[in-house]
C-alpha cells in the first residue's frame, strides 16, 4: 500500500474515532444534565421509549415472547450500537465537511429532545439534556476535525514521494491530545451524573425502607395445607418478588417518593373529586389478599403468571366514595382510565371494578412494600383481568370516561379494550425435552381462571383419552391451581398435554391462537424421552 493510501486511511480511522467520541460526549454530558432535570428525560431513554411507542403490536409481544425483561436492555444496546455506527460516519463526514458533521450531531440532538419532550409523561425541560449533550459533542468534533484536515498550503507529494506534508498535517500528536482531554472530560461528566442520580434515588429508597405495611382489617385467609403440593419442578403456589414477572414498556423503572405521591379520581361522573396523599391511603381500611396476575402477552404455557399476597385498598370504595356508580346503576362512565407517573395509560371497566371483587389499590407485596419494579409506591390490581386492562403501575391519576370516548396506550395499539383471563393450564414438569425413566412419573402443573376458578384438570399421552389429575387445595378463586397425575410412563417418545375447566363449566379450548388481540388460548403440550 502506498503512503498516500495509508494516510488516507489513517485519517479515516481518526475520523471515526473523533465521532465516537463526539458521540460518548453527548450521552455524558446528557446523563450530567439529565441529573438535573430527571433521569427519564436522557437520550438513549427518551428515543427507546419512542421506538417502543411505535413499534408494532407482534413486535412487541414476539420480544416479550422471546427476550422476557431483557427485552428493554436488547433494544438499549441496539440503540448505543446504531449511534455508535452514526457517530462514526459523522466523524468520517467531518474530515471534508467540518461544519456539515458538526451540525449532524445537532440534528442528533433534535431527535432526542422531541423523543423525550414528546412522549406522553414528557415536559418541555425534558428535551434540555439532549440539546446539551449535542451542543458540547459538535463542539467536540468541530475541534477533532480540524487537528484531521490537511490545509490546502500543503502540496500534492511528487511522483515516487510519500505524503510527508499531509502526514505531518495530521498532527497526530494534538489530535491524540485533544481526543484523550474530550473522552476524560466526558467520562467525568457522565460519572458525576450518575453519581448525582443516584443520591436522588436514595432519598427515595428511603422512602420505601422507611415504611411500615399497616395490619389489614380484613386479613387474607390462610392459604390452606393442600394448596401447594411441594413437588419438585412445581411452580410454588406463592411466587416469590424476586421472581415475579415483569412486562411493561418502562426502560428506567420510575422511582417514585412515597412522601410526594398525590391520586387523584375525577372525570365522567364523578360527583366529588378526591386527591389522595400516600398516608390519606394508608390511613384506610386496609385489605389482604391472594391474588395471581396474567400478562396478556403470556403464550400457552408461558411464564408471565404468578401468585401473591397484596395488601391495599378496595378501589371501589374509593369510587363510591367520589360518587361513582357502576353502569348497571345508571353510571355514566364505563372505563376507568388509570395513569402511570411514566405515561402509561390503563383501561379498565368499571362495572368489573366495582362489582364485588377484590379491585385493590395495592401498597404491599408478599409482606413487604411493593417494589420498584412492580409499582412502588402504588399500582392498580383488578382480579380476573389481563395486567394491560387492570394492572397499573406507579398510578397517579384515575379518570372516569367511557370507552367510546378514549382508547387507553395498548387499545391504540390493536389490543381489545377488555379483556378478561382466559382459563388456562400449563404443564411444569417434567420439562420439555426430559428424559425420564419408566415407571410412575408425576405430571404436574398449574392451572388458572381468575375470578372463576378451576374445577378440573386433566392430562392425556399421544393423543388418548383424558386423565383426571389430582387438584391441590383452592386458595380461591383469583389463585391459580397446582394439580399432579401420576402417569404410568413407558419407553418411548411421548407428548403430554393439558387442558382445564373453570367452575362455569367452561373447558379450555384446543385452538391455538396468538396473544394479540386478547390473549392466547390452546393446549400446552411437552414432549419427552422416556428411558
Amino acid at each position: 500500500m502506498s503512503g498516500s493510501r495509508r494516510s488516507r486511511w489513517a485519517r479515516a480511522a481518526f475520523a471515526a474515532l473523533s465521532g465516537l467520541i463526539a458521540g460518548f460526549t453527548a450521552l455524558c454530558v446528557a446523563e450530567l444534565v439529565a441529573a438535573a432535570v430527571r433521569p427519564e428525560a436522557g437520550p438513549v431513554t427518551a428515543v427507546g421509549g419512542a421506538v417502543i411507542d411505535r413499534t408494532p403490536p407482534a413486535v412487541k409481544d414476539f420480544a416479550v415472547r422471546n427476550f422476557g425483561t431483557y427485552d428493554k436492555l436488547l433494544l438499549q444496546l441496539g440503540i448505543l450500537v446504531l449511534l455508535a455506527v452514526f457517530a462514526m460516519a459523522v466523524g468520517v463526514l467531518a474530515l471534508r465537511h467540518r461544519r456539515t458533521g458538526a451540525a449532524t450531531v445537532l440534528v442528533f440532538g433534535v431527535v432526542g429532545a422531541v423523543s423525550a419532550a414528546g412522549r406522553p409523561e414528557g415536559r418541555p425541560g425534558d428535551a434540555l439534556p439532549s440539546v446539551v449533550g449535542a451542543l458540547v459533542a459538535a463542539g467536540v468534533l468541530y475541534l477533532l476535525a480540524g487537528r484531521l484536515r490537511v490545509p490546502e498550503t500543503v502540496p500534492s507529494p511528487a511522483a515516487g514521494e510519500t505524503d510527508g506534508g499531509a502526514q505531518r498535517a495530521l498532527d497526530r500528536r494534538g489530535f491524540v491530545i485533544a481526543a484523550t482531554a474530550a473522552a476524560a472530560a466526558s467520562a467525568g461528566a457522565g460519572l458525576l451524573g450518575r453519581q448525582l442520580q443516584a443520591s436522588q434515588l436514595a432519598g427515595v429508597s428511603a422512602s420505601r425502607g422507611d415504611l411500615t405495611l399497616p395490619a389489614p382489617a380484613s386479613a387474607a385467609p390462610p392459604i390452606p395445607a393442600g394448596a401447594d403440593l411441594g413437588i419438585r419442578g412445581l411452580s410454588p403456589f406463592t411466587t416469590a418478588n424476586k421472581d415475579f414477572y415483569r412486562v411493561d414498556t418502562a426502560l428506567v423503572v420510575p422511582r417514585v417518593d412515597a412522601d410526594a405521591w398525590r391520586l387523584r379520581i375525577h372525570g365522567k361522573g364523578v360527583a366529588r373529586p378526591v386527591t389522595l396523599s400516600f398516608q390519606d391511603l394508608l390511613g384506610r381500611e386496609p385489605v389482604e389478599r391472594d391474588i395471581t396476575l396474567t400478562c396478556v402477552s403470556n403464550q400457552v404455557g408461558g411464564p408471565y403468571v404468578g401468585t401473591a399476597r397484596w395488601i391495599g385498598v378496595r378501589l371501589a370504595d374509593l369510587l363510591r366514595e367520589a360518587g361513582v356508580k357502576p353502569p348497571s346503576k345508571g353510571g355514566p362512565a364505563d372505563q376507568i382510565v388509570a395513569r402511570s407517573v411514566d405515561g402509561m395509560t390503563i383501561g379498565s371497566p368499571v362495572e368489573e371494578v366495582m362489582d364485588g371483587r377484590d379491585a385493590l389499590l395495592a401498597v404491599g407485596m408478599n409482606g413487604e412494600p411493593l417494589p420498584f419494579d412492580h409499582g412502588f409506591p402504588v399500582r392498580m390490581i383488578v382480579p380476573g383481568l389481563y395486567g394491560y386492562v387492570s394492572a397499573c403501575k406507579w398510578i397517579q391519576d384515575i379518570e372516569l370516561t367511557t370507552f367510546d370516548a378514549y382508547d387507553a396506550y395498548w387499545v391504540e395499539r390493536e389490543w381489545s379494550r377488555e379483556a378478561p383471563v382466559k382459563t388456562q393450564s400449563r404443564i411444569d414438569t417434567p420439562r420439555p425435552f426430559a428424559a425420564p425413566r419408566a415407571g410412575t412419573v408425576p405430571v404436574a402443573g398449574v392451572a388458572w381462571a381468575q375470578h372463576r376458578g378451576i374445577a378440573r384438570v386433566e392430562v392425556r399421552v399421544d393423543g388418548g383419552v383424558w386423565h383426571t389429575a389430582r387438584l391441590a387445595a383452592a386458595a380461591g378463586r383469583d389463585t391459580w391451581r397446582q394439580w399432579v397425575w401420576e402417569w404410568p410412563a413407558t419407553t418411548g417418545h411421548h407428548t403430554l398435554e393439558v387442558r382445564a375447566t373453570d367452575c362455569t363449566g367452561v373447558t379450555q379450548t384446543d385452538r391455538r391462537v396468538g396473544t394479540v388481540p386478547d390473549g392466547a388460548t390452546g393446549w400446552h403440550s411437552v414432549v419427552v424421552d422416556v428411558t
